[in-house]
C-alpha cells in the first residue's frame, strides 16, 4: 500500500520522481592539448583539474562520464591529466566511462585510456599511438635573400634542429631516438589499460601511428562498444537518469585580463584566430 502511495505522488507532482534518479557527471574535454594561448586556453591538468574534482566529488554518482573531442598535443598535458583521472577514480571507488566524438587521437586518446570503457560513434576517428615532431627549414631561403643568421651559444646542442641552419643527421638521430622513448612509453600505457581486448597479432598496426573509424578501433580493441551518451547511460543506470555537465569551455573574455577592453579584444581575435588555425590544421589530418 505504501508503495502505490508513493507512485501516486510521483504522477501527481512532474519532476519529483527524478530528485531521486541517479546523477551521472559529465566532463567536456574538447580541443588541443597543451596548447595555451592567453585567451584560449588548451587541455592542461590546471585547467581540467577543478572540473574533474567536482565531478568525483558527487557522492551518489554511480560513474563519471568524459566526453572527449581532441586531435592531441602535449604527451606530459596528455599523461597528467589520465593520472589524475585514474587517481580520482580509485579514491572515489567511481567507474569512469568515455565517450568518444569526432576525433580521439593521439594524447586524446591516452586520456580515453583512462576510461574503464570507452564508447565511440562508428564515424568517430580513434587511434594515432605514435609521436610527432614538424617544423621547416628556412636555410635555402634565407640565402636567396643574402640574409646571415649569427646565433652564439655556450653549449655546441643549444641551436640542435634550428630551422635557419642546415639540419645535421645526429641531431635527426638525437630527435628520433626521444620520439621512440616516448613511444614506446605510450605503447605500454595502452597494453596496460587495454591489453586484454587488444586485437591479437596486431600490434604492429596499432602501434603504427595509424588511427581508424570508431567501427575499425572497435574490432581492434582501442574501444569496447559504439553508442552515445544518453543511450548508454540510460542503459547503465536507467532512463530517468540525470546528467550534470562540466565543460572546459570558456568565452572570448573568460580569463581577467590586465589590459583594457579595446586591446584585450583585438588581442582575444588574433590570439583566437592563430589558435583556430593551429587546431584545424591538427583535426585536419583526421577529416572524412
Amino acid at each position: 500500500m505504501l508503495e502505490s502511495l508513493w507512485d501516486g505522488v510521483n504522477r501527481l507532482i512532474p519532476g519529483y520522481e527524478g530528485r531521486n534518479a541517479p546523477v551521472v557527471p559529465v566532463v567536456r574535454l574538447s580541443g588541443m592539448i597543451g596548447k595555451i594561448t592567453r585567451f584560449r586556453p588548451g587541455l592542461t591538468l590546471a585547467s581540467v583539474a577543478p572540473l574533474l574534482k567536482k565531478a568525483f566529488s558527487i557522492k551518489a554518482a554511480p560513474a563519471v562520464a568524459l566526453v572527449i573531442d581532441s586531435p592531441g598535443g602535449s604527451p606530459v598535458q596528455s599523461h597528467l591529466i589520465y593520472k589524475r583521472i585514474r587517481t580520482l577514480a580509485a579514491e572515489k571507488e567511481k567507474q569512469v566511462v568515455v565517450f568518444v566524438e569526432d576525433v580521439c587521437a593521439s594524447g586524446g586518446y591516452m586520456i580515453a585510456c583512462a576510461g574503464d570503457e570507452i564508447v565511440v560513434d562508428p564515424a568517430s576517428i580513434v587511434g594515432s599511438i605514435g609521436v610527432v615532431s614538424a617544423g621547416f627549414g628556412f636555410v635555402g631561403a634565407m640565402n636567396k635573400l643574402g640574409i646571415e643568421r649569427r646565433v652564439y651559444t655556450s653549449g655546441h646542442s643549444k641551436v640542435i634542429l634550428d630551422p635557419f641552419q642546415p639540419e645535421k643527421p645526429e641531431d635527426v638521430a638525437r630527435l628520433k631516438a626521444i620520439q621512440e622513448e616516448v613511444h614506446d612509453w605510450f605503447i605500454d600505457l595502452v597494453r596496460a589499460r587495454r591489453g586484454d581486448v587488444l586485437a591479437k597479432d596486431k600490434d604492429e598496426e596499432i602501434f603504427s601511428g595509424m588511427f581508424w573509424s570508431g567501427k575499425t578501433a572497435v574490432s581492434l580493441g582501442l574501444a569496447d562498444r559504439t553508442g552515445d551518451l544518453r543511450a548508454v547511460l540510460e542503459e547503465k543506470f536507467g532512463d530517468k537518469v540525470r546528467l550534470k555537465v562540466f565543460s572546459t569551455e570558456r568565452s572570448l573574455f573568460g580569463r581577467r585580463s590586465g589590459v583594457g577592453i579595446a586591446d584585450a579584444l583585438g588581442a582575444a581575435m588574433a590570439d583566437t584566430v592563430l589558435s583556430e588555425l593551429d587546431e584545424r590544421a591538427m583535426r585536419d589530418r583526421y577529416r572524412i
